[in-house]
């Protein structure tokens, strides 16, 4: 197993190494998983456009386009040149900008300046502060390309969004379990290899294009661009028990002839880069195949007879680099889940096929897909980027997380704190939008390792992202009439004590009213002067009534799961 430190590059280490088979690289899964959108892209994200677009940010260096890309620039770019809507712009430059390493406190100081924003221009001014890597930004774009629809593979059934109408169960450990492209580290190497020479041409000069915009072969690549290219590929040398990015392997002296680099010109031959990548890309040791194939098989889920002996959880954290760490939960159904664990900090999460469960992962989380589940509970940490739905019924998920988005749900309820707009995406039904309504000790501490704030919070201010129509009536607001606070029936250790950023005004108000009801209730039962038998009568109607009212709701299974408070507290936190 490989095994990641972070330390500079050291010759020596690979020299110690090259004898064992040399190089290997392998495409990273953060980009997809993350930062591809679920989505069939604008077609002005085409290879022909983003060709044009590179050669206009590179002639516009001193106005805020190359090598760093202003969201003025962009937005100019994208609303006058591609004709985008000013808001899709802005979401794909935000998504890219939260891949981007930055420290929770840097996360947070950003949010503190859009909560002091008064007005849309004060936030745009604000916006046009912020800036990316041009050559990566211009990768991300076409990775977009990933969860393009192409007729003929949609009507063989090979392509999104096909999955929601597959009935057959494949094994989770079967390589065929992938459907969701965002999380098929085979879907991601096909991707890059097909196309490695147009994300290599994108990243030329234009003094190497010809007016076609293709390479010729005597086109130079650039250090420059091979380094943004480590924004979807890395490496180490077989053998070696480090990570580095692409152009730290490229740029190695025993590599040079190999990687086509001159140090004459400090450029690389794009002839003999193309090929050396092509050589050395293998599949990747930290993605969900290898997660699924060789990571270690977790017992969180009770082993019973029946159904439930179906559920497999495993994971890569004992071996994985910070950023690559993956959780795979499959096929738990009808039990109550609970985890506060180092396993999950940090972790990739994909939740697949789980039924008529409540399940409780209360820790800071990297991302998070719920995809195929049924009529079950999700209770999340703060998420640092993605919470994504896919082809799910009758779901309630309850999180902190930087973005939202589904596809393809029916009858689902998101109680939802968020700094950006939640996307619903192609194919929802009857989506319910509510405010947060929870909290666990650990929460405002996990929100401070995530960077996640309580301002600003747009839970309720969606924004469809799909082609075939921008109707508002696949949402709805829960009226504070329906709505009730969420209790986490788990005992931590923490400081939080309450709903962090507390409830709306309405909410707040409609669950005062209810409060005021119970307590009319009461002084008019005290005051009734019940003889003791009259008491206990009236007690055992008003647990019948209780019981029945379990029952109807489906809340009777979800107590019958909970452990016994003790074995509660120790599966919460261990």
């Amino acid at each position: 197993m490989l095994v990641y430190a972070k330390k500079s590059f050291h010759t020596d280490v690979l020299s110690d190494n090259m004898d064992q088979s040399g190089v290997l690289l392998w495409v990273k899964a953060e980009p997809f998983i993350v930062g591809a959108l679920q989505v069939p892209p604008p077609s002005k994200f085409s290879l022909h456009y983003l060709r044009k677009i590179s050669t206009y940010v590179r002639t516009r260096a001193t106005e805020g386009a190359y090598p760093r890309l202003y969201w003025s620039t962009w937005r100019h770019i994208a609303c006058g040149k591609l004709q985008l809507a000013k808001d899709l712009a802005w979401l794909y430059f935000e998504i890219f900008d939260s891949l981007a390493v930055k420290t929770p406190e840097e996360r947070l100081e950003w949010s503190e300046l859009l909560s002091n924003c008064m007005s849309e221009d004060e936030v745009e001014k604000q916006r046009n502060q912020l800036s990316v890597d041009t050559l990566q930004f211009l990768l991300f774009l076409y990775i977009q390309q990933l969860n393009k629809v192409s007729l003929r593979t949609s009507l063989i059934g090979e392509e999104w969004p096909s999955p929601r109408n597959r009935s057959q169960s494949p094994d989770l450990a079967e390589k065929s379990s992938c459907h969701n492209k965002n999380w098929n580290d085979y879907s991601h190497q096909a991707f890059v290899y097909d196309h490695l020479s147009d994300l290599l041409e994108l990243l030329l000069d234009p003094e190497q294009l010809t007016a076609s915009f293709h390479s010729t072969h005597s086109s130079l690549v650039s250090r420059e661009a091979v380094v943004a290219l480590s924004f979807l590929i890395e490496g180490t040398v077989s053998g070696a028990r480090k990570i580095y990015p692409l152009h730290e392997l490229a740029l190695w002296q025993p590599l040079h002839a190999e990687s086509g680099f001159s140090r004459l010109s400090k450029t690389f031959s794009f002839y003999k880069l193309e090929a050396w990548l092509r050589t050395c890309l293998t599949g990747n040791p930290f993605g969900t195949s290898a997660c699924l194939k060789s990571g270690k098989k977790l017992a969180w889920a009770h082993q019973v007879e029946g159904t439930t002996k179906r559920a497999k959880i495993a994971c890569n954290t004992h071996v994985a680099p910070r950023m690559h760490r993956m959780v795979v939960m499959s096929q738990v159904y009808k039990q109550t889940l609970a985890k506060s664990s180092d396993t999950l900090v940090g972790a990739h999460v994909k939740i697949h096929r789980c039924n008529e469960s409540f399940i409780y992962l209360l820790s800071p989380l990297r991302s998070v897909t719920i995809e195929k589940c049924r009529n079950s509970t999700f209770v999340l940490g703060p998420v640092q980027t993605a919470l994504h739905l896919h082809s799910c019924d009758n779901i309630k998920v309850i999180a902190a997380c930087h973005r939202l988005s589904i596809s393809s749900t029916a009858g689902c309820v998101f109680h939802i704190l968020t700094p950006t707009r939640p996307l619903i995406l192609s194919g929802n039904q009857r989506v319910t939008l509510a405010p947060f309504h929870t909290h666990y000790p650990m929460l405002e501490d996990h929100m401070a390792r995530t960077g996640l704030a309580t301002v600003p919070n747009y839970w309720d201010n969606p924004m469809i992202v799909c082609r075939e129509s921008s109707d508002t009536s696949v949402f709805r607001l829960l009226p504070p009439c329906e709505f009730y606070i969420f209790i986490i029936p788990f005992e931590m250790e923490g400081d939080t004590t309450e709903i962090p950023g507390g409830l709306p005004y309405a909410y707040q108000k409609a669950l005062r009213q209810r409060e005021q009801k119970i307590q009319i209730w009461q002084k008019t039962v005290k005051e009734a002067r019940l003889t003791k038998d009259q008491r206990k009568q009236f007690q055992v109607l008003v647990e019948n009534k209780f019981y029945e009212w379990l029952i109807n709701t489906g809340h009777r299974q979800q107590l019958d799961s909970l452990v016994p408070p003790a074995a509660g507290s120790k599966q919460a936190a261990g």
